[in-house]
């Protein structure tokens, strides 16, 4: 098989592991706190991380990384944003707002660039300006005609987009990062499960014997799409492997309205059509762009 169907292969995986089967995850243990989960996500995925890292050959990038005190600062903020992140997913889901999750993971490309042009001072097209306005539109839109700030898709959207912009100071693989930013959050963890433990309060082999059984599960949750997109990332062009994106979003909006049966109103629609069409008007300024630099080779 070649090198670049296989990435397709794996990109297709891995962002169905984050459209689909996350949100199944997620709702499965919903009968726990949303900050519980976390724990759980952060401990397990650290633990698993651990043997990875070493089997991989990769102790001595983390070392190195360890001694680069610029770099920690870095994933010290970086960690910040992924675990508000992490928090109001599981929150969300767990509260059945998966439509408004998946709003969130469509805006996030048109925050990017937007965040591009204000923080690196990346040129941005006409194309481009076009289409976060429409994103604009449709926010203020929803705000006007629901009565509500879309909070949660905005909250997504932005801390996604400040984890990956800080993320790219760091020259560091995905694998060691995250294995650094859960070693931060490990202490915030265990004050928080030893918390739980002594008020009683800790579901994880106190309540079902299926909850406790699958809240270890958070890690692989986190790790098994983190390799399968970093497999897809070294096999295709990274143009290539930003329309894989809109395969998460899509399958939690359907996994949302046809099996959890969220209610997505005409309002909400009209929001969502809002964004389709900017990302459409922002794929194809990518495509001409990519077909103008192949014609001046």
């Amino acid at each position: 098989m070649k090198e670049e169907k296989l990435g397709f292969i794996f990109a297709i995986l891995a962002f169905f592991f984050w459209g689909a089967i996350a949100p199944i995850y997620f709702k499965e243990v919903s009968s726990v706190s949303a900050l519980e989960i976390l724990v759980h996500r952060i401990i397990w995925s650290f633990l698993i991380l651990i043997p990875i890292v070493f089997i991989s050959k990769q102790g001595k990038v983390l070392l190195k990384l360890l001694k680069n005190i610029k770099q920690l600062r870095y994933l010290f903020l970086s960690t910040l944003f992924v675990s508000v992140n992490w928090l109001i997913f599981i929150w969300a889901v767990s509260n059945d707002k998966i439509i408004e999750t998946s709003l969130g993971y469509y805006i996030n490309p048109l925050i990017n660039v937007l965040f591009g042009f204000l923080f690196f001072n990346e040129r941005m097209s006409k194309n481009q300006y076009l289409a976060i306005f429409i994103a604009f539109i449709a926010v203020v839109y929803q705000i006007y005609s629901i009565g509500t700030f879309p909070l949660i898709s905005l909250s997504l959207a932005i801390s996604f987009a400040l984890y990956g912009m800080i993320r790219k100071k760091v020259s560091v693989g995905s694998v060691v990062g995250l294995f650094v930013e859960t070693m931060i959050l490990m202490p915030f963890a265990l004050v928080y499960l030893f918390y739980l433990l002594n008020t009683s309060s800790l579901a994880f082999l106190s309540t079902s014997t299926y909850i406790s059984f699958m809240l270890p599960f958070g890690g692989l949750m986190t790790i098994i799409p983190l390799l399968l997109f970093n497999g897809a990332a070294i096999r295709m062009k990274l143009t290539t492997l930003g329309f894989f994106q809109y395969i998460g979003p899509t399958l939690s909006l359907l996994l949302a309205v046809f099996i959890y049966n969220e209610e997505l109103g005409s309002d909400k629609l009209i929001s969502f059509i809002l964004i389709w069409l900017a990302l459409v008007i922002f794929s194809l300024d990518t495509i001409l762009k990519k077909f103008k630099t192949k014609s001046h080779i």
